[in-house]
């Protein structure tokens, strides 16, 4: 494939994965405003309690998504799955920009609510692993560092996008009243709208070399059956992720509800200061993994390894007793740096761990349980912790997590080096 082709398919591939994940965050990013809708009134940790648990319901369908996405990217290609998954999203952003509130209809207002996040969750559980493995596969084996990392950059920006709208809607658009009572419904249709937009664009991009030159023999195997046979790169996918997703969702989506609910600022203050951290974090993405192609992925790990275990606790203490804007944001942009080190290479570095025929679905499967178990339950166990009076159990919680994943990181090879996507090469 021509580089002009080679680019025109990850423009594409990555501007439909940033509509995903626009459509995936705005669900955290508007639940201060829309909790009330669906649960009867209560106090504000009780009510988010409530969002971060069908959050957390969300991410527990992302390993059904990364199984079923999966093992369609490995059989029918990874455009179709990409399609699909475009698809699902849609139609859940849709589903929650129309429920009736709790009000109107009770308890089949969270019911909704849950359906819809159900669907979101089985979309976001394929895209990544999908999305990762034709990044990969797209990008010249020179810069796959580099072109992969453009997967986070995609990513944070759908985040940031989302708190863009909401940023424009709480100081230009709306009051906090119109927010409270529908104004939250805005970004979801705007999200349903983009969805479509991304399914037109991934119909027209090409499908990867790797998978047309792939044997047709090796197409009819089923790709569960060929994941069983490589049972510690399944391992490893789940160690090195553990740590890795649960630092980046506590410093991104949960980072905004802990600066209004600990540290007591504005909701406008914690959307600006979210905003602006996600800036940085966004543009050092393609830096570091462009170093990932120089010195390779397992430095890059240990290093978060490493310097996650020893600062998450110190800056998560000095966080909860500041109210300075400017010391919260140099604090949370320290951590987001040092998670970077992990989010700029983890597409490359799974993808680079399994053969053709089973990379979608290994990288989408372990990824997706990791992240359940991990990524989902984040907000979650840090609410329970603070309602609990002990929100420093959570602090500590995170660090004991990265420092299991540094093991694995010190004890696995550097996927750079002994690369699978190497031999996709070979017609």
């Amino acid at each position: 494939m021509n580089t002009k082709n080679r680019i025109k398919s990850i423009f594409g591939g990555a501007l439909g994965n940033l509509i995903e994940w626009y459509d995936w965050y705005i669900y955290s990013a508007f639940s201060l405003y829309f909790a009330a809708s669906f649960f009867p009134k209560g106090n504000l940790t009780a009510q988010l309690l409530h969002t971060a648990a069908i959050f957390a319901v969300g991410f527990l369908m992302r390993p059904v998504g990364g199984l079923l996405m999966g093992v369609y990217a490995d059989k029918k290609g990874r455009r179709a799955a990409l399609v699909a998954s475009v698809m699902l999203m849609c139609f859940g952003s849709l589903l929650i920009a129309l429920a009736p509130t709790y009000h109107m209809v009770g308890i089949w207002s969270p019911a909704i609510l849950v359906f819809a996040r159900l669907i979101q969750g089985i979309s976001v559980g394929g895209e990544y692993g999908v999305s990762a493995t034709y990044l990969s596969e797209m990008a010249s084996s020179r810069y796959r560092g580099f072109y992969s990392s453009f997967q986070y950059v995609t990513l944070i920006m759908g985040q940031l996008i989302a708190l863009l709208v909401l940023i424009v809607l709480q100081r230009y658009v709306l009051t906090q009243e119109q927010l409270y009572s529908w104004g939250w419904r805005i970004p979801f249709l705007i999200g349903a709208l983009g969805a479509y937009v991304g399914f037109y664009l991934r119909c027209r991009i090409n499908e990867t070399d790797s998978f047309e030159h792939e044997s047709p023999t090796k197409l009819k195997q089923n790709p569960l059956v060929g994941l069983i046979k490589h049972p510690k790169e399944v391992l490893v996918v789940i160690g090195l992720t553990m740590g890795g997703t649960l630092a980046f969702y506590t410093y991104s989506t949960y980072m905004q509800k802990f600066i209004v609910n600990t540290i007591g600022l504005s909701r406008d203050t914690a959307t600006l200061l979210s905003a602006s951290t996600l800036v940085v974090f966004m543009v050092v993405q393609p830096l570091f993994g462009l170093l990932s192609d120089i010195i390779g992925r397992r430095r890059l790990l240990i290093t978060f390894g490493i310097l996650g275990s020893v600062t998450t606790v110190p800056i998560l203490t000095t966080l909860s007793s500041t109210q300075n804007p400017w010391l919260i944001f140099a604090l949370i942009t320290t951590a987001l740096l040092i998670v970077s080190t992990y989010t700029s290479i983890s597409a490359i570095v799974k993808a680079e761990l399994f053969p053709v025929e089973i990379r979608a679905l290994g990288v989408s499967l372990p990824y997706a349980i990791a992240v359940s178990v991990f990524g989902g339950t984040a907000e979650y166990i840090a609410l329970w912790s603070k309602s609990m009076g002990h929100e420093a159990w959570f602090f500590w919680y995170v660090s004991f997590c990265i420092m299991l994943s540094l093991v694995v990181y010190i004890k696995m090879p550097d996927t750079k080096e002994n690369s699978c996507l190497d031999h996709d090469e070979e017609p």
